[in-house]
């Protein structure tokens, strides 16, 4: 959470509140967000649920995934809900021998929804 922080210090986003803690038990008695981002455990019991209840109408939810049992997760979600499924690729340079190569990075499959309809 440190590094997310940081990043929001740098970039200039007013009004970040990180949460610490495990959803759905740390998002009980908050004030609805305009956004939520599920970065891994989207299948964990209730945390889209609990997650998508607290979030405010219109609101954005963002979840990222790299294993099959959440892509096919988010592809449930998606049906359901609607709203965008990117997938991010990335590769870095290695050496291979005496040349380089491309090593790939796990792909992460992002889904974008907003509570109302849309991405």
């Amino acid at each position: 959470l440190a590094t997310i922080e940081r990043n929001a210090a740098r970039l200039g986003v007013p009004g970040v509140e990180l949460i610490r803690g495990k959803a759905p038990e740390a998002l009980k008695g908050l004030e609805a967000p305009d956004a939520v981002f599920i970065g891994g455990g989207i299948t964990g019991a209730g945390v889209f649920e609990a997650s998508w209840e607290a979030l405010k109408p219109g609101g954005l939810l963002v979840a990222n995934v790299v294993t099959l049992e959440g892509e096919a997760r988010l592809t449930e979600l998606s049906r359901a809900h609607g709203g965008q499924m990117t997938r991010i690729a990335v590769s870095h340079a290695e050496p291979v021998g005496g040349y380089h190569g491309w090593r790939p990075a796990m792909p992460v499959t992002q889904w974008r929804v907003r509570k109302g309809g849309g991405a």
